[in-house]
C-alpha cells in the first residue's frame, strides 16, 4: 500500500471526518475501525462482479454495530460501456433505486442495515488489463434503531426479479456458501476472517 493511500486511510479514520459523517447522517458516536475487517483496497477484473446483498452486521472483533459503507472510487477514464455501475435496490428487493457509474474521486455513503441491498451484479466489460479499483471503508456504532436491531449475520444475498441467485452467483461467493454449511462456526469465522484480510493486499485485489 502507498504512503499517500495510508495518509487517506487516516484521515478517513480521524476526528474531523468522523464529525463530518456524524453531520452529515444524523449519527452519533460513530467509530472508525481500526482492523478495516473487510475493508481497504478492493479490484475487480473484467467478468468479475457482486450480486446484490447486504453486508455484515456486527463487528466480529468489537462487537459493535455496522452502520455506514463508504466507497471511494480509483477508476480514472472509465468508460460506461465498461459496467460495474454500483446498484442501490429497494428494501424489497423490488426495484434498483439507483445505479452509480464507478468514475475516479466519486465517493458514495449509505447507511448499512438489513435492507439496505446493493452490489454491482452485471459482469465487468472493461478491457482486459483495466481493474476497477474502490478503497472501502466501513464505520460502526455502539448501538443502533430499534427498528434496525437484527441477530449478527454474515453477508446476504439476494436474487433480483426473474434471477437465479444460486446459478449466477460468482464462485467466491458460493465457497463461503458451501463453507459455512459445512464447517462448524468457529472455524467458517476463521476462514472468513482470513479471507477479508487477504483483501488487503499491496495491489488491492480481492
Amino acid at each position: 500500500m502507498q504512503e499517500i493511500t495510508r495518509l487517506l486511510l487516516y484521515q478517513m479514520n480521524g476526528a474531523t471526518f468522523v464529525n463530518f459523517l456524524e453531520k452529515l447522517t444524523g449519527i452519533e458516536g460513530i467509530i472508525p475501525d481500526p482492523h478495516l475487517v473487510g475493508g481497504g483496497l478492493h479490484q475487480i477484473e473484467r467478468g468479475g462482479y457482486l450480486k446484490i446483498h447486504v453486508d455484515f452486521n456486527k463487528h466480529g472483533k468489537l462487537n459493535l454495530d455496522r452502520r455506514l459503507n463508504l466507497l471511494l472510487y480509483l477508476n480514472k477514464n472509465w468508460q460506461e460501456e465498461y459496467g460495474g455501475n454500483l446498484e442501490l435496490w429497494d428494501r424489497d428487493m423490488i426495484k434498483c433505486q439507483k445505479k452509480i457509474l464507478p468514475i475516479f474521486n466519486r465517493c458514495v455513503i449509505f447507511s448499512t442495515t438489513d435492507f439496505s441491498y446493493h452490489g454491482h451484479p452485471e459482469p465487468l466489460t472493461c478491457p482486459e488489463g483495466r481493474t476497477r479499483k474502490s478503497l472501502a471503508l466501513y464505520y460502526y456504532s455502539n448501538g443502533r434503531p430499534p427498528e434496525e436491531v437484527s441477530n449478527g449475520h454474515s453477508t446476504v444475498f439476494r436474487a433480483r426479479p426473474d434471477e437465479d441467485l444460486t446459478e449466477k452467483i460468482s464462485s467466491t461467493e458460493k465457497t463461503k456458501i458451501i463453507l459455512k454449511k459445512l464447517l462448524p462456526p468457529i472455524v467458517f469465522d476463521l476462514k472468513n476472517s482470513l479471507s477479508q484480510n487477504d483483501r488487503k493486499t499491496p495491489n488491492g485485489k480481492s
